[in-house]
């Protein structure tokens, strides 16, 4: 939704004392969770402002500007999907000081049921690099004040980057608390999700270990478009979700359960058109909630909305984030017929995303080429394991019993379109490229040759990291044991894999630098405890023409 434009910065009314507590704490350091929890939905009704119960949000930042959201409860009857409430016209404003003694852009916006009450503004004419703070006004009520950030200018050359890097939160599985961590951190210039962001299984269907820890709404499985909205609108009561979302702009891309498991173009593994109506009018409903509940920049609409698009951050990286389930063929099946995934007609991008990701990093006028990518692009060929340990990978990642195979859900299914990616990469000489991956609810470090069996000589396309699910189910969870003898055994049969660890719950931390991309991954302790601490995992770095190696310390 776009912003209503006023003549001049006019100043709201002075806000509560709640907010003006918001922006005296928000952001101090380690108490930053603590009081991002207080002040935006932890337990005390007057600070969540009712009218604002769903907090603030910003994402895709560019040089000159940026997203900024929220939600407007205005009346009690109007909770999200109701399709109930009057329209109601919200200010924004946006200043490089937290008191807003100087506004930098300002406006007004009416939202009503149409777009479920979500506000979603593009701000434009903002400084490059600068930190900014947000707040939204409407129905006597001032919000909670938000943090977010530009990206530099163009020209410049920043000397480090830092992304907080997440995917996989499932709501029953267990409680956000890679999201906590990651608000307490100071040291952060965006959040990139990557991927099932909400899930959509109904209630007890898909828990984890400990079961469901806390139970979906709407109790059945998200199909209409009004399920999707209650769904949404849950995840943004999570007081630590609410925290991050409040503290740094996100940069997101949407896999499957934002829609349903294991989805393509045609329909879904967990979608049956005899009870769930047509998968067309599904993917419609799924894509409107996203669009209308995340901070997320996208062009098109309808059938033709497009969310694959790229995000510059100066001379030393720029981010493309892919869409992997819009226009993908249905994956191959595990059996007699694998090697469809061979296949040159199949394809995980669709055509045009795939002209336009080759294109884009072969012009990028950057050092690293950052690719922001739902699911694992490294080859993977699995070794004989034992029956219960096979049955628990094979839940998770796709992989058949029958014997090793392919994961036909990753790229592993859709060969012909990695082998043409790697091609472009090699062929037109595109150095720094770094694969950022979600989907797998597991950690791994990679580097990606064109000739796997030739490893480690021969050429490779650049590099990936994936980070473990927030909450969602691992293998370690599923076999009740630790499993790094697996994950031993994995590497042993993928040299190029460096990193693999099966185990844990948490969240990864990127720094680039112009010599370096290193990921820092840390896991959670317990996610059935919201309190739980973390843990520091392991750090590997890749060097600009290089390739991926361990570091022994984290990011200071």
């Amino acid at each position: 939704m776009g912003s209503v434009p006023v003549p001049e910065n006019v100043s709201v009314s002075d806000p509560s004392s709640t907010a003006r507590f918001a922006r005296r704490t928000l952001f101090k350091g380690s108490a930053a969770a603590a009081t991002a929890t207080a002040v935006l939905g932890g337990g005390d009704a007057e600070a969540a402002t009712p009218v604002f119960r769903h907090g603030v949000a910003s994402g895709d930042p560019l040089a000159d500007g940026v997203i900024v959201w929220t939600r407007v409860t205005v009346s009690d009857d109007a909770t999200p999907g109701s399709g109930l409430g009057d329209p109601a016209t919200v200010r924004w404003e946006i200043a490089a000081d937290e008191r807003f003694a100087s506004v930098a852009a300002s406006g007004a916006v009416t939202t009503s049921a149409d777009s479920d009450h979500t506000v979603k503004v593009d701000v434009s004419g903002l400084a490059p690099g600068v930190e900014y703070f947000y707040r939204f006004t409407a129905l006597g009520q001032t919000s909670p004040v938000g943090r977010t950030k530009t990206a530099p200018a163009t020209a410049d050359t920043p000397d480090r980057l830092r992304f907080g890097v997440v995917s996989c939160s499932n709501w029953e599985a267990g409680y956000f608390g890679a999201y906590r961590h990651l608000t307490a951190r100071t040291d952060l210039d965006a959040i990139v999700h990557l991927g099932d962001y909400i899930y959509e299984y109904g209630r007890g269907k898909y828990g984890g270990r400990n079961g469901a820890v806390r139970p979906h709404d709407p109790a059945n499985e998200t199909v209409s478009l009004t399920d999707y909205r209650i769904r949404h609108a849950q995840y943004k009561t999570d007081p630590d979700l609410l925290g991050l979302h409040a503290t740094l702009p996100f940069i997101c891309t949407w896999d499957d359960h934002e829609s349903a498991d294991n989805s393509w173009s045609g329909g879904a593994n967990n979608h049956d058109p005899a009870t769930e109506g047509s998968w067309a009018d599904r993917r419609a409903a799924s894509a409107q909630a996203y669009l209308e509940w995340m901070p997320v920049r996208a062009s098109g609409s309808g059938a033709d909305v497009r969310i694959y698009r790229r995000l510059r951050f100066g001379t030393l990286a720029e981010l493309t984030m892919l869409d992997l389930r819009s226009y993908r063929d249905q994956e191959a099946k595990p059996g007699a017929n694998w090697r469809e995934a061979d296949d040159p007609a199949r394809t995980i991008t669709g055509k045009a995303q795939m002209e336009w990701l080759t294109a884009g990093l072969a012009s990028a006028p950057v050092r690293w080429k950052l690719v922001g990518n739902s699911v694992m692009i490294a080859p993977l060929v699995f070794p004989p394991l034992e029956p219960a340990t096979t049955a628990a990978i094979t839940s998770t990642m796709g992989v058949p019993q029958s014997g090793p195979s392919l994961n036909g859900d990753q790229w592993d299914g859709y060969t012909a379109d990695r082998t043409r990616l790697f091609r472009a990469i090699i062929d037109q000489q595109i150095s720094d490229v770094l694969f950022l991956t979600g989907d797998i609810h597991s950690s791994w470090a990679a580097d990606l040759p064109v000739d796997v069996a030739s490893y480690p000589g021969g050429v490779t396309a650049g590099a990936e990291f994936v980070v473990p699910s927030v909450t969602s189910t691992s293998i370690g969870d599923m076999v009740h044991t630790n499993s790094a003898p697996i994950a031993e055994a994995i590497k042993t049969v993928n040299r190029h894999l460096r990193y693999v660890e099966l185990d844990s719950h948490g969240y990864g931390v990127l720094e680039i630098t112009p010599d370096h991309a290193q990921m820092d991954w840390y896991y959670l302790l317990d996610v059935a405890d919201p309190n739980s601490d973390v843990r520091y995992g392991a750090s590997f770095a890749v060097r600009s023409g290089g390739r991926i190696e361990p570091r022994q310390v984290p990011l200071g």
